[in-house]
């Protein structure tokens, strides 16, 4: 903290060092031994005649309690320790008052108070007052920022980016002095300096002018901004087994551009969120030596190549469930991700392979992907096959998709017609994510848009198009609460569900959909089993209250349905309550819901752990 005192009276300024010496044993001297020397003479009569004496006077020692405005209690409540012991005599007291001015007139000082009044009085009931007056605040009355360097080059760009600094500094004239606000203040202002061109910039010289008689200060920041930084050569530690073109085709900057922060920390989260890389550090290094080529220096931890992880869980949608993954990191030697899974359910069982590219610097990556599922729900059993192409792409918060798949289907419902259909569909997606907290969400919302669909004329036993938007929002409601509200809407054009495979039909019912239902239980009946519908609505209004961090419980209201048209649907209510846990593996919800259209109670229940 930087201040200046001027004007601060002899007794205020008195040092920690001269009070001591003030009240040195040798000042103290024979008056001070001579009471206990009586005492003592006295020999132990009075002890024994009453023998807790010392312990009563301790129990009837009175209390301290603090005296201070409003708005300075918490502050010396939180950082200002009253003494532990009681204080027997006026010597203990006078340590006491001692610690008391030194500690309290320092976080004052903090405040913009610097010539506090600080005095111990006794009330009638022998309670101790430790009256505290902080005195006038002191206000800012001059504000000074001035630049050095490259950055007071007398140009139109530099002479903007100047004031926008100085519009940008908190603290003004008038304001009260606060040395935290004062600290973050200036770290705010170098780290915008440094954020484009500077990556040298300092505070050169950084004072506060503290007048604590008029209470007035002064304030002079001095920024010296240093050259211009640019990019030079990728310098690679810790890459081993892959190309340093992964590396490299990843840097959102070439040789020679100017240093810009946020082009860095973009560059280490894709590097970062490759699977080669456990963890991954960029910088440059501020030598001003080097600005017109600063090396950028990016640092790799490589994870292991191969991988083979279990799993297991149990959904009241697909029931109780076991999976094999296995990942190969570096595929055929080029740092292609090859993935593949082996799931069993109870209702659902599948088994995929896939191999993704190397995202480029604009965030595209291809990938060959081929499964088999088959399910049995509510009386429909269903056989896919499945081969799919795509091109993907991660921008910011906006993830896209858009791929052609070809699948067969096998559709034997209970009861119903039992078909075969196979589509080659052209198929669109979009995301955008925007939540604090990827895990446990409590602001912010996840938009999905879908769009795709098949033809006749094009190796499709019909023809249709499917469109799909789901939005889900999160809103913070005080400290820990959040409402949670979801809205989904589905309707796939065509002459007919039938020849359309389910994946491009709607059922709802279920966790995710309508609780209070069994899953995929709303939709089309056919013979004795439900299937896809052409349209589809739901959407779910939930409040969860948060008991502590981990704990908490929710109320909520589902509604939702499926048909062969709009005309045809008639919401499905539910509604009830549940537990919420932030577990270490992930959120877990345990919900009893009533669906409303038969009054039967259903428990809703996922969790999944990793081995």
């Amino acid at each position: 903290m930087d201040h200046c005192f001027h004007g601060i009276n002899p007794h205020f300024a008195m040092s920690l060092a001269e009070y001591f010496t003030y009240l040195s044993p040798t000042r103290i001297g024979i008056s001070a031994l001579l009471p206990a020397l009586i005492f003592f003479t006295l020999g132990s009569g009075a002890v024994e005649a009453h023998e807790v004496q010392p312990s009563e006077a301790k129990n009837n020692s009175p209390p301290v309690i603090i005296s201070a405005p409003e708005s300075l209690r918490n502050l010396l409540k939180t950082h200002f320790q009253l003494p532990a012991e009681p204080m027997m005599d006026d010597i203990a007291r006078a340590t006491f008052m001692r610690r008391a001015r030194q500690e309290i007139s320092e976080l004052l000082a903090t405040e913009g108070y610097f010539i506090p009044t600080i005095t111990l009085q006794s009330t009638p009931d022998e309670t101790l007052v430790l009256e505290v007056t902080p005195g006038p605040r002191a206000l800012i009355t001059e504000v000074r920022i001035e630049f050095k360097g490259d950055l007071a080059v007398d140009a139109p760009e530099r002479r903007a980016r100047i004031e926008s600094l100085r519009a940008a500094w908190p603290l003004h004239v008038g304001d009260p002095f606060r040395s935290p606000v004062w600290e973050e203040a200036k770290a705010a202002l170098i780290s915008s300096v440094s954020r484009d061109d500077y990556a040298a910039a300092v505070i050169d010289e950084s004072k506060a002018e503290v007048d604590p008689v008029s209470a007035r200060v002064r304030l002079l920041v001095i920024v010296d901004s240093g050259p211009v930084f640019h990019y030079g050569n990728i310098v690679i530690k810790g890459l081993n087994r892959y190309d340093p073109k992964l590396v490299n085709n990843l840097a959102p900057f070439k040789a020679g551009d100017p240093y810009r922060r946020d082009q860095l920390q973009a560059f280490q989260t894709k590097l970062q969120n490759l699977a080669q890389f456990g963890s991954a550090l960029v910088s440059v290094e501020p030598d001003v030596a080097a600005h017109q080529a600063a090396p950028v220096e990016v640092t790799l931890s490589e994870t292991q190549s191969q991988r083979i992880s279990f799993g297991g869980g149990y959904s009241s949608n697909t029931g109780a469930r076991g999976e094999i993954n296995y990942g190969n990191h570096n595929f055929l030697g080029r740092a292609l991700r090859f993935s593949s899974l082996l799931r069993l359910e109870q209702k659902r069982q599948s088994v995929a392979v896939a191999v993704d590219s190397l995202p480029n610097r604009a965030g595209r990556w291809f990938s060959v992907g081929a499964g088999i599922d088959r399910t049995t729900i509510e009386d429909l059993d269903t056989l896919r096959e499945k081969v799919a192409l795509n091109r993907n792409q991660l921008v910011g918060k906006t993830e896209s998709r858009i791929g052609i798949n070809w699948q067969r289907e096998d559709r034997d419902p209970k009861g119903g017609l039992h078909q075969t259909n196979q589509t080659l569909v052209l198929d669109g997606q979009l995301r955008y994510r925007s939540v604090d907290d990827a895990l446990f969400p409590r602001d912010g919302s996840v938009i999905e848009v879908r769009i795709g669909g098949g033809s006749k004329q094009l190796l499709s036993d019909q023809s249709f198009l499917r469109t799909y938007y789901r939005h889900q929002y999160w809103y913070p409601v005080g400290k820990r609460d959040v409402l949670f509200l979801r809205g989904e809407a589905g309707y796939t054009f065509a002459d007919s569900r039938f020849g359309i495979p389910q994946e491009y039909l709607f059922r709802a019912g279920g966790i995710q959909s309508v609780r209070g239902y069994d899953f995929q239980s709303l939709g089309v009946q056919e013979g004795q089993a439900i299937v896809g519908g052409t349209a589809m609505v739901s959407g779910t209004i939930e409040y969860n209250h948060w008991l502590t961090r981990e704990w908490g419980a929710a109320v909520f209201t589902d509604a939702g349905d499926a048909a062969d048209s709009l005309h045809r649907l008639h919401l499905a209510v539910g509604y009830g309550g549940g537990i919420r846990w932030r577990s270490p593996v992930g959120p877990l919800a345990l919900d009893l819901a009533r669906g409303q259209r038969d009054g039967k109670l259903r428990l809703h229940f996922s969790i999944a752990v990793a081995f």
